[in-house]
């Protein structure tokens, strides 16, 4: 690491202005007493922010603010790279990444437009004093390589012109716009178009299915023991409010224990599977025995009312695309052949053949 120092010439004194030093009051009740040390940093860099630099009076003023000896403060306002030490451009301080992703993609000749439209020199003024640069560890848009931070803004994915371009702006007082600045790219994301996840609802919340308050409805919830005819009536497959846990505990606390229901006794709903309010004789299967269930999906297809394998090895397509539809990643039922593995599973458990438990 360089070593830091404080500029040699320095200010006779510094403080903070009103509505700075208001500011600075608020953060400091953030922390319990004897611990106001830990408001260091943010007191820095509004100081920093009025001053354009951090000077030795700022120092010594934040460390008496905060009863910290002022070698205290020295040491983080000398240690932190994002404190400068000495005088930077009025206009835009650029920093730019020289670390191992930027400079592949193109940092040096980044610093060779610093060095032609600046100071040849990082650190160093240009002639109106409207500008300054030097070369910074990773920034951390290692995927917008290459970038400069300006402040506390960052601008990614640059060519030599654009930085020239952006300079030019600032110095004529024009807005520029911090992020990536490469046309159509969203972010970091990819930077030659989308190849994976392009399914729009992926991002919409259309999927999220289930959630009280959410105002998506829930699939309808036969009582203990029965199953969704496949004849439903038009009327009755209109869609039925959400209904909370409270009311779901009070419908299975009324109904009738009924017989335990082999695979071959469910009946197939339209669209929807066959569905219980509650697990057969109250115990549920283990479904993250199935390859692809894990903690979440077990409770979100508890929650629709499937518990046991023998639901599962009973879907047919459209049941499948029922449940698929309720889960946030579509095609999974398939791809992980659940229906195949819950057969399996219920065989364990139940004599297909013979009708019997094992």
């Amino acid at each position: 690491m360089s070593v830091r120092r404080l500029h040699s010439e320095q200010p006779e004194s510094f403080e903070f202005s009103s509505e700075n030093l208001d500011w600075a009051k608020h953060v400091i009740t953030r922390y319990p007493q004897g611990r106001q040390a830990s408001a260091v940093i943010p007191l820095l860099m509004r100081a920093q922010e009025q001053e354009g630099w951090v000077t030795q009076p700022a120092i010594e003023y934040v460390a008496d603010m905060l009863d910290m000896p002022y070698i205290r403060v020295l040491e983080v306002a000398t240690f932190y790279t994002q404190f400068q030490l000495q005088p930077v451009g009025k206009k835009a301080h650029i920093q730019v990444c020289g670390t191992t992703p930027c400079m592949l993609r193109g940092a040096e000749d980044l610093i060779r437009v610093c060095k032609n439209k600046i100071a040849q020199k990082p650190l160093s003024l240009s002639e109106d004093g409207n500008f300054s640069w030097e070369e910074v560890e990773c920034a951390g848009t290692c995927v917008n390589a290459p970038m400069i931070q300006i402040f506390k803004d960052t601008y990614e994915d640059l060519t030599p012109e654009i930085l020239e371009e952006l300079i030019a702006k600032i110095d004529a007082g024009e807005e520029i716009i911090p992020g990536t600045q490469q046309k159509d790219r969203i972010n970091g994301a990819a930077a030659q178009g989308q190849t994976t996840l392009t399914d729009p609802s992926l991002y919409d919340g259309s999927m999220v299915k289930y959630g009280l308050g959410a105002g998506i409805d829930e699939p309808k919830v036969a009582p203990v023991g029965a199953v969704l005819d496949a004849e439903i009536a038009p009327e009755t497959k209109a869609k039925t409010k959400t209904k909370t846990k409270s009311v779901a505990k009070e419908v299975a606390a009324e109904a009738k224990p009924a017989p335990a229901i082999k695979p071959d006794q469910l009946k197939v709903g339209e669209p929807a599977p066959a569905l219980l309010a509650e697990p057969i004789d109250g115990k549920a299967d283990n479904l993250k025995e199935i390859s692809g269930i894990g903690p979440v999906i077990e409770r979100k297809l508890n929650a629709m009312g499937v518990y046991h394998f023998s639901q599962i090895a009973s879907w047919d397509a459209e049941n499948c695309a029922y449940v698929d539809g309720q889960l946030a990643f579509k095609g999974r039922i398939g791809r992980e052949n659940w229906v195949e593995q819950a057969k399996a599973k219920a065989s364990e458990t139940f004599d297909t053949k013979s009708g019997e438990d094992k």
